[in-house]
């Protein structure tokens, strides 16, 4: 009697099993500076001991004046002070305004500024063409931040952004978690690398190309053991050494039944294995397990398919969320954003879909019309899928939900 195929696991199935599985992240961090810190993932938060502006200060190149003497300031009023960025003013004096340049401190007793171009020099004097209100064109004490308020959070990725930010509250150091430790490697002796000459039966591996430029763009070290040969041994021997070092090994393509796919039975081996069918495409086949260590401790092991967009598209939802969530990332669902579709799709799938797509200058969507998971050029082409609902057309006009690779991958 014909075996009966276990059901197709839907993605946040696969995907609750995959985080729910995983070692959480520990407790160890490390205090890194402000220079190094951009793509780590923060583990403590930062509050501001300080106001950001420490004091109130100017916003323009212009006059600061009391709003009190409206009248004399239309007829002119003698410029009593000039007061530079970076220089600490003296009050202003009585019936006199004050030069004032973006960025210097409000000096006592004016309350508002006066942007140069409102301004008319005459002689000593200077007299204005606006009438200013309270507050004009003043950056108040503590309106960008007050002291005591936290800044960043931990949990979250740094951007360069979040880093100007500590910066601008004085921080120098920011405590964060250490990079996870993933070790790549390929097996299929079809396999070869780029500048060597085709020969027959072979094909360049480009998906060891994909996966390193995937792991860089995360706060992860990346050991890349390269292609390993077509052996049982070799393959057993290369995932001992990938989880001697590393919190995570991956590989694609060869988790099959086929007498020449040794890493199903290597994984096996050395530790333990799930073969997962996925309802979504591209992208059906994946492993997850373990891999023992001499400690008795293991390191996950996650098996990509073979087709370059299949590995592109489960690397981005279900590898990229497990090492974020490792890394101690608290959110780490990629933001979908309703948009328009600038196409037909008649065909829709009993399984979830990722259609790659690009923007337009209309601001919809258009479609690439070849969908095959080993179409490279599809992820190039374009700059994002649509996560497309089981058996789900699509119409000329509707809305679909839109992830950007810039989104997906980083």
């Amino acid at each position: 009697m014909k075996p009966v195929a276990p059901p197709l696991l839907t993605m946040d199935e696969a995907l609750d099993r995959l985080l729910a599985r995983a070692t959480p992240p520990t407790d160890a961090t490390q205090d890194v500076d402000l220079m190094d810190a951009t793509g780590r993932v923060l583990a403590a938060d930062i509050t501001s001991t300080i106001n950001v502006p420490s004091v109130d200060n100017s916003s323009m190149d212009g006059y600061a004046v009391r709003t009190a003497d409206a009248a004399a300031l239309a007829q002119g009023l003698p410029v009593s002070q000039r007061i530079p960025a970076g220089s600490v003013p003296t009050p202003l004096a009585p019936d006199s305004v004050a030069r004032i340049f973006t960025g210097a401190e409000v000096p006592a007793g004016a309350d508002a500024i006066i942007m140069q171009e409102q301004a008319v020099v005459d002689g000593d004097r200077v007299r204005f063409t606006a009438t200013p209100a309270v507050g004009e064109w003043v950056r108040t004490i503590g309106c960008d931040i007050e002291a005591g308020s936290r800044i960043l959070t931990a949990g979250m990725r740094l951007r360069p952004q979040d880093v100007a930010l500590a910066a601008s509250v004085g921080v120098a150091t920011l405590t964060v978690r250490p990079r996870l430790r993933v070790a790549t490697f390929f097996t299929g002796d079809e396999l070869a690398m780029p500048g060597e000459p085709l020969a027959p039966g072979k094909i360049y591996n480009s998906n060891r190309y994909l996966l390193r430029g995937l792991l860089q763009a995360l706060p992860v070290e990346h050991v890349d053991l390269g292609i390993v040969p077509d052996t049982l041994e070799a393959t057993r021997d290369t995932l001992r050494r990938a989880a001697a070092d590393n919190d995570l090994v991956i590989t694609t393509g060869g988790v099959s039944v086929g007498e020449e796919d040794h890493v199903k039975p290597a994984v096996e081996a050395e530790g333990h294995l799930d073969l997962w069918n996925l309802a979504i495409k591209p992208g059906k086949p994946l492993a997850f397990g373990g891999v023992r260590r001499s400690d008795a401790s293991e390191a996950a092991f996650i098996g990509l398919p073979g087709n370059p967009v299949s590995s592109l598209v489960t690397f981005a939802f279900f590898v990229r969320p497990l090492l974020l969530r490792l890394a101690g990332v608290a959110d780490v669902t990629p933001v979908r954003v309703p948009m328009r579709a600038d196409f037909v799709w008649h065909k829709g799938d009993r399984r979830r879909e990722f259609l790659r797509v690009r923007r337009n200058a209309q601001g919809g969507l258009d479609l690439f019309p070849n969908q095959l998971s080993n179409v490279l050029t599809s992820t190039v082409w374009g700059d994002g899928v649509i996560d497309n609902p089981p058996g789900q057309t699509i119409a000329q006009g509707d809305t679909v939900q839109f992830i950007s690779f810039a989104d997906l991958l980083t």
